[in-house]
């Protein structure tokens, strides 16, 4: 039951503990207040994928660090999916994924998405100044930050992350979207869980973002970093099986699959083969809720290949993660100079 609880003390086992232990000491979804120098808070969300662990061990380094003394800013930190995070898995099969039900998700009410709203309310009383969610990815992607609003605010705050930005308004749902009307907000994918430049580069970010006292009101010049728009979420239908190594499979995916993430496709590049009319269990939801897989992909001589240039990311073989989520996203670079606040 996602009941939230709220914290104004650093449990002294919360300093040691790791993320499948983590429900030792939260036992439920927590909010952690802690008042640092400038009073309006900066959110941080963790773990609202269980199986991703760098943002829980850049807070816990944080944490650790100014456990004796004042933080820059006060702070309020999000640990979000605690049971998932026992069994080290992205959800629970009886789960809702706790980054898609947060306010503006187009599914009906649950426990989670109540506790979400709350949350929402409760930062927007405390004058929040930015918001960051916490990630990793389980394929082979560059570390990037994500926006949903192409201000100057957000854009500078993703390329404090890093110079690679992605910018989307789906899924809805999610924990960056729910903010971005109420403060800067960005999602920080941190690459594959216990790489060894992830939680410095976490905590690193987190550190600045902390220091920061305003927003500047220059512009940002458009050589200093990347960014994609996400055209398309890539889906396989429930109705279909898939696979990288099994022959039998409805649609056997291209082992290698994951090395082309944020890598222009040209035209014609495969990603795997179908068998016959499987490949209409592949779909392309674009940014209108619309299947525009035809767009995107041809299906010829039972292969499936790209039918127009075309970047994707998140590109992984975790068949599970695919499951639960996406295969992947589909992305067009854009030029962009944002005009000052």
């Amino acid at each position: 039951m996602a009941i939230l609880q709220q914290m104004d003390a650093v449990p002294s086992d919360l300093l040691t503990v790791t993320p499948r232990e983590l429900y030792k000491v939260l036992p439920a979804p927590t909010l952690l207040h802690l008042q640092g120098r400038h009073p309006e808070p900066i959110f941080l969300s963790v773990l609202q994928h269980g199986n991703e662990h760098t943002g829980f061990f850049a807070v816990q380094k944080l944490l650790k660090k100014y456990h004796k003394q004042q933080l820059p800013r006060s702070i309020s930190i999000f640990f979000s999916n605690i049971e998932a995070a026992k069994y080290n898995m992205r959800r629970l099969d009886d789960q809702v994924d706790f980054n898609r039900v947060w306010p503006g998700h187009e599914d009906g009410a649950c426990e989670e998405s109540l506790m979400m709203q709350q949350i929402t309310d409760l930062m927007r009383q405390r004058n929040i100044f930015l918001s960051i969610d916490i990630h990793n990815n389980t394929g082979l992607n560059p570390h990037y930050a994500c926006i949903n609003k192409l201000d100057s605010e957000f854009i500078y705050l993703a390329n404090l992350f890093s110079r690679t930005i992605v910018y989307f308004t789906r899924p809805l749902g999610v924990q960056s979207l729910a903010f971005a009307d109420i403060c800067p907000s960005v999602t920080v994918e941190c690459g594959k869980v216990g790489q060894k430049f992830g939680e410095p580069h976490a905590l690193e970010y987190i550190e600045s973002c902390l220091r920061l006292s305003e927003f500047p009101q220059h512009a940002i010049h458009s050589q200093d970093y990347n960014i994609y728009s996400t055209v398309g979420i890539v889906r396989l239908s429930k109705d279909i099986s898939f696979s990288f190594k099994n022959q039998a499979a409805d649609i056997l995916l291209d082992a290698d699959i994951d090395y082309m993430n944020f890598r222009e496709l040209e035209p014609g590049t495969r990603l795997g083969k179908f068998k016959k009319k499987a490949y209409e269990g592949l779909e392309v939801w674009n940014n209108k809720g619309i299947n525009v897989a035809d767009e995107f992909f041809r299906f010829d001589d039972n292969e499936i290949r790209t039918a127009k240039a075309v970047m994707p990311s998140m590109l992984t073989s975790d068949e599970h993660i695919i499951r639960q989520d996406c295969l992947c996203y589909l992305m067009e670079k854009r030029d962009l100079i944002p005009e000052p606040v």
